[in-house]
């Protein structure tokens, strides 16, 4: 059964986040891609292959991990301004990859890791604008949504593989590695923009919100309310925090935009 649900939903998850991305751009793709769409399967693979004990400490690993996706964000937003979408990928992937050893360096503890990255994303909110621009209709290669899913499935497998080796806060860890994020803002990067990308990467701190909330159910709960429950929970509540979200950055940005409008700003 397990191994269904390891081929099966994560292709789809994604699936229905690139089309989804595609009908409403890069702001509503970053906050979906901002959602545990690798994540969470792979902590309910964990909380079935190696127990209870060892998906809780993941999941805090998780919490951590996302640091280094939301300094990822950071760090393409601030190099697109400067080079060219390939530099800045290679740049924003090597921050990622030099901050996870970092924060592994630490035992982490649920309620202080979800802290550091509330407060994170709300400080790196305020550190990538959001632009009001047009943007050109631009049709991805056929190959796109077949080879996000096999590299979204292979990532997954690969990780629950091998995560008894690496241990369950390094699983965690590793797991918000931005396999979409960085192929979304390279995307948006190249065809429409630098502040397209920075849009988009916005969009995923954003959401990282909703993706907090998530692993704090899982941490908070999977002893006391077994597997089902814990994650029934955690995705209705990520469902409802995201839609909320949703509304609060579409609001924030129609005000943005208003007043760009107002002072004669052009971006």
């Amino acid at each position: 059964m397990i191994i269904i649900y390891k081929i099966f939903i994560t292709p789809l998850l994604i699936a229905t986040v690139t089309l989804a991305g595609r009908c409403w751009g890069p702001v509503v793709s970053g906050l979906l891609i901002g959602l545990p769409l690798t994540t969470g399967p792979v902590s309910f693979i964990l909380a079935h292959e190696y127990g209870l004990e060892f998906a809780t400490k993941a999941a805090i690993g998780s919490l951590a991990g996302q640091l280094s996706m939301c300094i990822f964000c950071l760090v393409y937003s601030l190099a697109a301004k400067r080079w060219d979408w390939l530099t800045s990928s290679c740049v924003s992937l090597s921050a990622f990859l030099l901050a996870t050893p970092t924060w592994n360096l630490f035992t982490w503890e649920l309620i202080p890791a979800a802290i550091v990255l509330l407060v994170t994303i709300v400080l790196i909110l305020r550190l990538i604008p959001y632009y009001h621009i047009a943007l050109n209709n631009t049709t991805p290669p056929a190959w796109d949504l077949p080879a996000r899913m096999i590299i979204a499935t292979t990532f997954v497998i690969l990780l629950t593989t091998f995560a008894n080796m690496l241990g369950p806060q390094l699983s965690g860890l590793i797991a918000p590695f931005p396999v979409f994020g960085v192929v979304l803002a390279a995307f948006n990067h190249y065809h429409h923009g630098a502040k397209a990308a920075s849009n988009l990467l916005r969009g995923i701190v954003f959401g990282s919100i909703a993706y907090t909330a998530f692993f704090l159910i899982v941490g908070t709960f999977l002893y006391r309310l077994g597997i089902g429950l814990t994650y029934f929970l955690a995705t209705v509540s990520t469902a409802l925090i995201s839609g909320a979200i949703y509304f609060i950055n579409d609001r924030i940005n129609r005000k943005t935009a208003l007043k760009d409008t107002k002072y004669g700003r052009t971006t």
